[in-house]
């Protein structure tokens, strides 16, 4: 046996915590995904800082906010030149530690194919983008299938993205990747610890189910939460970036209505489908670890890049700090914990990266924002006081209690003790001036330290030259990009 334990880290795309058994839902049993927290810890707080895909899945790989990776929307994506930055990715690391890293779905990296420090991946690449010649496109064209089948069925256009698949549950994407990932973990057979992430495509839309698991009734779903139309306009742009395209995505519904009520809960009960898929799949997962002996060496950990509107206030996807979007899942499943342990701490998902570098005996870089996980008895895994998000459109600060988001037209204060579901902004009631002062004094602070060390790559000189004969010198040079650690040298 490794004195090293294996670490497998699933990843759902799009899971809002509040669809699993565990975490409350009683419309649903998730009992795989439940039982990993029951030998190790549930985080009841777990927030993603970046609800968006790609920015919380650069910050995840690098262990930085989305301000330092510059990553702030699906359209950007880490440098190319990273490693000349003096950066290096979890994988990267944890292969210098002598793990073996492997990648299995979708990971929504550009270029696609790209591994960054992954020595192995089995791609299934994001729902929608459908032309995507991965792995699972090539399973599915032997089959006589295609991955932009789902957009020609009326249903996905009249129901705003909620169907049966027209694809068997066999050749199912999420069955892909879970039947991938059990069958890396029966065949590996390396001298090294692995490490595996694991990125099912689902339940992100389309929400297509097979039959199987289109058994949930939308008179059975919860209800959206009321939308504030005052503080959703809020959340609108003042002026549109140069950036966005006029065109709509080729995965666009092919109609200009609103979703109604009846379409967000029918989309409710397709999701929930996908979830008791992916929950059947974990299982799998975890059967393949034990029949492989090594379920006691490994440490498993499962939470998602985000979560999912569903209709809650109006909205549709993700991309706010509503917590419909990034209230997420948390759970680690870890082999000397025998105890079900309910974690109240602020946790963010990029924190995760600096728990797997603990867990595996790496030193977490200076440039990491990403802390380990507490309660794992990990050095370092101090709390956090505060959970900072950021993207292009919004910056959140959340303190167990109060939630300030500011947007460009104006600012939500939610109080989460009183207001769960956050229909009650408080930003201009005069009787809590003080508490958004104070809140929004912390989130500029915070802002303004990532800013600076955003821009770390850019930096000429740590001192000045102004003293340097060789700066002086016709043909000096600036090193550029600046390596990280020029200027934030590692404490000895």
């Amino acid at each position: 046996m490794n004195d090293k334990p294996n670490i497998v880290f699933i990843m759902p795309d799009q899971l809002r915590a509040d669809f699993l058994s565990g975490y409350g839902a009683a419309f649903i049993e998730t009992p795989h995904i439940d039982a990993l927290g029951t030998h190790g810890l549930r985080y009841t707080r777990a927030s993603s800082p970046h609800p968006v895909c790609v920015p919380a899945r650069v910050s995840l790989i690098t262990g930085m906010n989305a301000v330092k990776t510059g990553v702030l929307d699906n359209g950007q994506f880490l440098r190319g030149d990273y490693r000349a930055c003096g950066l290096s990715t979890w994988p990267e690391l944890l292969n210098t530690a002598g793990y073996y890293t492997a990648a299995i779905g979708k990971m929504h990296f550009y270029p696609w194919e790209n591994r960054l420090g992954f020595q192995r991946r089995i791609i299934a690449e994001d729902k929608l983008w459908g032309y995507i010649q991965d792995d699972y496109y090539h399973l599915l064209k032997a089959h006589g299938y295609t991955k932009t089948a789902f957009r020609d069925q009326p249903a996905y256009h009249e129901n705003f993205g909620a169907l049966i698949s027209p694809i068997p549950w066999e050749y199912s994407v999420d069955h892909f990747v879970g039947q991938e990932s059990a069958r890396f973990i029966q065949a590996y057979d390396g001298d090294s610890p692995f490490a595996m992430m694991v990125g099912f495509p689902g339940p992100h839309n389309p929400y297509d189910p097979t039959p199987e698991y289109a058994t949930f009734q939308p008179e059975n779903m919860p209800e959206p939460l009321p939308g504030v139309p005052a503080d959703t306009e809020l959340m609108q742009p003042r002026r549109p970036s140069r950036s966005d395209s006029p065109r709509k995505p080729w995965y666009a519904s092919d109609h200009d209505k609103r979703p109604t009520r009846e379409d967000y809960l029918q989309q409710r009960a397709h999701y929930a489908g996908l979830v008791k898929q992916i929950d059947h799949e974990v299982g799998c997962i975890v059967e393949a670890l034990r029949n492989k002996g090594i379920l006691d060496n490994t440490v498993i950990i499962f939470s998602s890049d985000h979560g999912d509107y569903l209709g809650d206030h109006g909205l549709s996807g993700k991309g706010s700090y509503y917590e419909s979007a990034c209230h997420i899942p948390l759970l680690v499943r870890h082999p000397d914990v025998q105890d079900a342990i309910v974690c109240p701490d602020l946790v963010s998902i990029t924190d995760v990266t600096a728990t797997m570098l603990s867990l595996a005996g790496c030193h977490v870089p200076g440039y990491m924002d990403a802390r380990p996980l507490p309660g794992l008895g990990l050095a370092d895994d101090e709390p956090r006081d505060n959970i900072v998000g950021m993207l292009r459109n919004g910056w959140m600060l959340f303190d167990g209690t109060w939630k300030l988001c500011k947007y460009a037209r104006g600012a939500h204060l939610f109080n989460l003790v009183e207001d769960p579901d956050e229909q009650r902004n408080l930003a201009g009631d005069p009787q809590f001036a003080d508490v958004f002062h104070r809140l929004d004094a912390e989130l500029t602070a915070e802002m303004m330290c990532s800013m600076d060390e955003a821009a770390f790559s850019q930096r000429v000189y740590t001192f000045s030259y102004s003293s340097s004969p060789d700066f002086g010198r016709v043909g000096w040079e600036r090193t550029d990009p600046m390596p990280w650690d020029q200027i934030y040298p590692e404490p000895d």
